[in-house]
């Protein structure tokens, strides 16, 4: 089962991969832990990807796409897969379309967590987290007991940057150009199923449980 996760910063895609893969004994792959594991392993990929990486550069959809490849044919993947992160562009999801073809092996499932930007902005805006153990919590759902405070090592909780509201509409403004019409691309491919991510993790769960039908 090869599952693609879409839907913007914050709906809670990479909770769910998580859930999935542990569910289905399949790996979660994210384009930040493959690129992290080659630059640690000095691989090829992983010493041109750092040479774009230590620039401040995005790595190319090309070379992005040959490190995907790489990972997912290794064993653990031969049951399926679940991508996290990538494609986030039209051009990347014809490469890995075109690249798996290659292999005789396509997508069977993307599945679109969707929730309205509003709800993302108060979900992230509202996460605070721990400056010492990285404890997180939300001032409305998870509020810590006194206030400011980690209840775990007392240490104080912050309004991390990349959750302030401003940058949170910015990243919301980049989904929306370039992430969001991949949904149309895979609705072409008639493989698109759609989650209310505006409900409690474990019902979004079930919901995509139901879809995969195992």
């Amino acid at each position: 089962m090869k599952i693609i996760m879409l839907g913007a910063p914050g709906a809670g895609k990479g909770t769910q991969a998580k859930m999935l893969a542990d569910r289905y004994k399949i790996p979660h792959i994210s384009t930040g832990d493959i690129f992290r594991a080659n630059i640690k392993n000095g691989t090829e990929l992983g010493k041109k990807a750092k040479q774009y990486m230590d620039q401040g550069l995005l790595v190319p959809d090309e070379l992005t796409c040959d490190l995907v490849m790489d990972r997912i044919q290794q064993e653990d993947c031969a049951n399926g897969f679940i991508l996290d992160g990538f494609p986030r562009t039209i051009p990347q999801a014809e490469a890995l379309r075109a690249a798996l073809a290659g292999i005789d092996q396509k997508m069977d499932y993307a599945i679109d967590v969707d929730v309205p930007d509003e709800n993302i902005v108060n979900r992230m805006s509202g996460r605070r987290v721990c400056t010492d153990c990285g404890a997180t919590y939300h001032i409305v759902t998870i509020p810590t007991k006194a206030e400011g405070i980690c209840d775990r090592c007392g240490s104080a909780v912050v309004l991390r940057d990349d959750d302030k509201a401003e940058t949170v509409r910015k990243r919301l403004e980049v989904y929306h150009e370039q992430t969001r019409p991949l949904i149309d691309y895979y609705k072409e491919q008639d493989i698109v199923r759609t989650v209310d991510g505006t409900k409690p993790m474990e019902e979004v769960f079930a919901d995509i449980v139901a879809i995969l039908g195992q």
